[in-house]
C-alpha cells in the first residue's frame, strides 16, 4: 500500500527526482532555487525515514530473524550512523512535540534534528529530578532558537551541555563531561594485525588529550623539502607515537610523571558577565564547579573575555606577539581567519602593518596560515577589525567589486532559509 502526495504515489517520486538536470542555459538562481527545494525535500524524507525506521522496530520485523533493526536498515544500505540518527530521532520524537514538528516541516537538517533530541536527552539525564513540561518546552524552545539562528548542529549540542552544567551546578548533580566515574578506554587487535581504540573520556581528560596530540601534529616538510603528504589524521597518530615514546623515555631515566614532556597545557576561557559559562579551548562548556577547579591548577591559563569572546587587556608593545598575546588570539579566532586552517598552523598577523606603525595588540592582530598571510601580503585582499573587535576580510576588487566584508572563519555560519523563517 502507497501513500499519496498530490495524486502522485511515492513510488513515482524517485525516478522523478533521479530524472533532474541541469541545462546548458541554467541561471545560477534557477540552480540556487533547485538545491534550496531539494534540500527541504531531503529535510523531509530524512524525517519520514526515522519516522518508518521507529516503525520498524516498533513491528518488530528484525525480530522475526532474530535481528536488530540498526542491522536491518544497514542491510537496505543506510550508512550506519545514519540508521542510528533515525533511530534515536524516532524514539524522541513522541516525547519532543515541539522538535516533531519542525523535523516534519523539514525546517531543519536531520543532523540539526539529531542534535535537538540529543541535547534535550543531555539536558534531562543531568537533572537529579524529572523535568516538567514547563521546562521541557522550555529547554526544546532554546535550542530550537539557536538552530534557527544558523548554529551548527556542534554548537546546539554545546548549549544543550551548557543548560545541563547549569542545571548540574543549581541541584547538586555531576555533568556528564566531568564525571570520572564513567570513563572508558579499550582497545581491540584487528584481523589484519592493527589495533583499534575507542575512548569515552571526561573533559579534562579529553582536553589535556587533544592538546597534547595537536601540539604535536603540525605539518613538516618532506626530506627533499616538499609539503607534508601526510593527513591530518595520520599527523595525530604520529603525534600520538611521539608521546608514547616520550614516556618510555621518562621511565628509562627514572622520571615517572612525566614534568619533562609532553608538555600540555589547556586554556580556560571566562566571560567577565557570565563566569558561569566558562569554557575549554578544545571541548567545550564546563562546570563552574571544574572552572574553579581547574583555575588552582598550575597547567591551566584562565582568560578573562568580554561579550565578543574578545580577550581583555593583554596587549604590549612590542613587535613580536607574545605567548601570552597568541593564546589569547587563539581564544578569539580559533584558526586562520580566512581558510580555517588548525590554529596549529597559522602566524599571528599585523591588521595595520607594524612598518605603518600598528601596535602589536589584539585588537590589531589576527591568525593567518602562512599561504593566506602571504596572500594578504601581495594580493587585494585586506582585512580590518570590526566595532564587534573580530577580524574581517576585504575581498580583491575583482572578485567582489562591492567588498563586501567576510567575517573570520569561525564566525562563519549556516544561514536561516527564507522559508523556514
Amino acid at each position: 500500500m502507497f501513500d499519496y502526495y498530490g495524486g502522485m504515489p511515492i513510488d513515482n517520486l524517485l525516478p522523478t527526482v533521479r530524472d533532474l538536470t541541469i541545462t546548458s542555459d541554467a541561471t545560477g538562481r534557477e540552480v540556487y532555487e533547485t538545491t534550496k527545494i531539494l534540500m527541504g525535500l531531503r529535510n523531509v524524507v530524512d524525517h519520514q525515514l526515522a519516522v518508518h525506521a521507529g516503525a520498524l522496530d516498533r513491528l518488530g520485523m528484525a525480530r522475526q530473524t532474530g535481528g536488530k533493526t540498526r542491522a536491518l536498515l544497514t542491510e537496505m544500505g543506510a550508512a550506519p550512523t545514519a540508521a542510528d540518527r533515525w533511530l534515536r530521532i524516532a524514539a524522541a520524537l513522541t516525547t519532543l512535540e515541539r522538535v516533531a514538528a519542525y523535523s516534519g516541516d523539514g525546517v531543519f537538517s536531520s543532523e540539526h534534528v539529531d542534535a535537538l533530541v540529543r541535547g534535550m536527552a543531555h539536558i534531562e539525564k543531568r537533572s537529579p529530578e524529572p523535568l516538567s513540561e514547563v521546562s521541557r518546552i522550555e529547554h526544546q524552545l532554546a535550542l530550537i532558537a539557536q538552530a534557527f539562528a544558523g548554529a551548527t548542529p556542534r554548537q546546539v549540542l554545546d548549549t544543550a551541555r551548557s543548560i545541563g552544567n547549569q542545571i548540574a551546578d543549581d541541584q547538586g548533580g555531576v555533568p556528564a563531561g566531568e564525571d570520572r566515574t564513567i570513563n572508558e578506554w579499550t582497545s581491540t587487535p584487528t584481523d589484519d594485525g592493527r589495533l583499534e581504540v575507542s575512548a569515552n573520556l571526561d573533559i579534562v581528560i579529553g582536553e589535556k588529550l587533544v592538546s597534547a596530540i595537536e601540539s604535536l601534529a603540525g605539518k613538516r616538510p618532506e626530506p627533499d623539502g616538499s609539503e607534508d603528504a601526510r593527513s591530518t589524521g595520520q599527523r595525530r597518530a604520529d603525534a600520538l607515537e611521539m608521546i608514547l615514546d616520550a614516556a618510555a623515555r621518562a621511565a628509562e631515566s627514572g622520571v615517572t610523571d612525566l614534568v619533562a614532556a609532553p608538555k600540555t597545557h589547556l586554556n580556560l576561557t571566562v566571560p567577565a558577565d557570565t563566569p558561569d559559562a566558562a569554557a575549554l579551548q578544545w571541548l567545550g562548556p564546563i562546570s563552574q564547579t571544574l572552572a574553579k577547579t581547574l583555575s588552582c591548577d598550575a597547567t591551566v591559563t584562565a582568560i578573562i573575555v568580554d561579550g565578543e569572546k574578545v580577550p581583555l587587556d593583554m596587549g604590549h608593545p612590542q613587535r613580536l606577539f607574545t605567548h601570552h598575546q597568541r593564546r589569547a588570539l587563539i581564544v578569539r579566532d580559533q584558526c586562520c581567519v580566512k581558510c580555517g586552517a588548525a590554529a596549529g598552523y597559522t602566524q599571528c598577523h599585523h591588521v595595520r602593518h607594524w612598518a605603518d606603525g600598528g601596535p602589536t595588540d589584539l585588537d590589531n592582530g589576527c591568525l593567518l596560515c602562512t599561504s593566506c598571510h602571504a596572500q594578504i601580503h601581495a594580493s587585494g585582499w585586506d582585512i580590518v577589525m570590526g566595532s564587534d573587535r573580530h577580524p574581517w576580510l576585504l575581498p580583491p576588487v575583482e572578485q567582489d567589486p562591492n567588498r563586501t566584508p567576510i567575517p573570520a572563519y569561525n564566525r562563519r555560519t549556516m544561514h536561516l532559509d527564507d522559508i523556514a523563517a
